[in-house]
């Protein structure tokens, strides 16, 4: 089976904890908090692996996360940040949030990252917490929780040329003959079902990637037959080697059945250099009709070419030709540093709803201080309350109604609501 299309789930490392602690040492007459940082949790990484060409290793292992930061200890001693989690993916690989499906990120270059899910903030000590008018704070945080989400991966394979027309048109046998790739080879529809690639190199100055795209059929862009599930990977080619098949009742239906399926998957398929060959020339009645395709050919503006891909016959012409058109392309433009995932919402907005037996309140900050605060220190739970008054959370939910015993909910938290 070709992978090129998973889900899997990241979580970024949580943050270590915040120590409570004093300094017991001697000479030092007052002392003081004492208790340190916990360290930042880990990130999870995509790279590009240029020895990967699809999505495989993801079907055994879809769940990735990254090493917690370490707790702060007394001393002042800071916990040590998690290890950032580095996962290979292919050149190739389109990145999507895999629930609102927005675009993350694209990876097509050899040393290319994109981070996913970011570790946690690291809790802070209570040396952290001392002011001039509480000089023995009992109070220090836990680490932030890491971010966590489920991804779409889109491998879109990279290739200069690429192969497309009807099943059994003759793109396998093209690319078995022309590279080293040994795609499978049959007289029955559909028996290409993935994608294949394989490098031409015509002399030392001159080589490209050529891809083998599985068979298309009118309708393929709406979900017929098998190659709506590859018409994402002729995308990332330049090039279009439009392969007619001689032996077909009518090869000039099939060429206009294929470009409208090119046309209706959109994306500026239509617009990608093609060229035109009629293939299967060793057969004699295909040689007879050769003259009136071409006539045709020519006359929609199309400069068409045949050969015979299996006696091997014209197929160094049309890679040459191929060659020649790749190098009149304007150069591609280098791709856009890619996104780094941060929240897009207001971190300070929050919503106060109604739920069956309590309330619930969300909101980034909020949730974030519920996660980040030690509930069994009283002084770290005044500074909690302090937080939702100053917000203005407690006026709003003055306002809808909450009343003394309510269960307020927030984050993983359930508060009893008290005057």
């Amino acid at each position: 089976m070709f992978y090129d299309e998973v889900r899997i789930y990241v979580k970024g490392g949580d943050g270590g904890d915040g120590a409570v602690a004093f300094r017991r040492e001697k000479y030092v007459p007052y002392g003081g908090p004492a208790g340190g940082d916990g360290g930042k949790g880990g990130d999870v990484l995509l790279y590009v692996d240029t020895h990967l060409n699809t999505l495989y290793r993801f079907s055994r292992k879809r769940h990735f996360k990254a090493p917690r930061g370490e707790h702060g200890r007394g001393k002042n001693q800071h916990g040590a940040g998690g290890a950032d989690l580095r996962v290979a993916v292919p050149p190739g690989t389109v990145v999507y949030e895999a629930d609102t499906d927005d675009l993350l990120g694209d990876l097509t270059e050899a040393g290319q990252e994109l981070v996913v899910a970011q570790g946690g903030r690291r809790g802070r000590g209570n040396a952290r917490f001392a002011t001039s008018t509480n000089q023995a704070p009992r109070i220090a945080e836990h680490g932030e929780p890491g971010q966590e989400r489920w991804l779409r991966l889109e491998l879109r394979l990279l290739a200069d040329v690429g192969l497309v027309g009807v099943p059994n048109a003759g793109k396998s046998t093209l690319l078995a003959a022309v590279t080293a790739a040994r795609p499978k080879i049959a007289p029955y529809p559909f028996t290409t079902l993935q994608p294949n690639l394989g490098v031409v190199v015509l002399d030392p100055q001159t080589e490209f990637v050529l891809a083998d795209i599985p068979g298309l059929i009118e309708g393929a862009s709406e979900g017929k037959g098998l190659g709506h599930e590859f018409l994402r990977h002729i995308q990332r080619t330049r090039v279009l080697i439009h392969l007619l098949d001689g032996l077909s009742p009518d090869p000039l239906a099939d060429f206009a059945a294929i470009n409208g399926e090119l046309d209706a998957f959109g994306h500026g398929l239509t617009e990608k250099p093609q060229i035109v060959v009629l293939n299967k020339m060793d057969e004699p009645t295909v040689r007879e009709r050769w003259p009136e395709i071409r006539a045709a050919l020519e006359a929609q503006g199309y400069r068409a070419m045949a050969i015979s891909a299996l006696a091997r016959d014209g197929a160094r012409e049309l890679l040459y030709r191929a060659a020649q058109v790749l190098a009149e392309l304007p150069e591609e433009t280098p791709s856009q540093e890619l996104p780094v995932f941060r929240p897009k919402d207001d971190e300070r907005a929050f919503t106060v709803e109604r739920e069956d037996d309590g309330w619930r309140v969300r909101g980034i900050q909020i949730e974030r201080l519920a996660a980040m605060t030690v509930w069994n220190l009283d002084e770290a739970v005044r500074r909690f309350q302090r937080m939702l008054e100053r917000t203005g959370i407690v006026a709003e939910l003055e306002d809808a109604g909450v009343q003394p015993g309510d269960t307020v909910r927030i984050g993983e938290r359930e508060l009893v609501w008290e005057e």
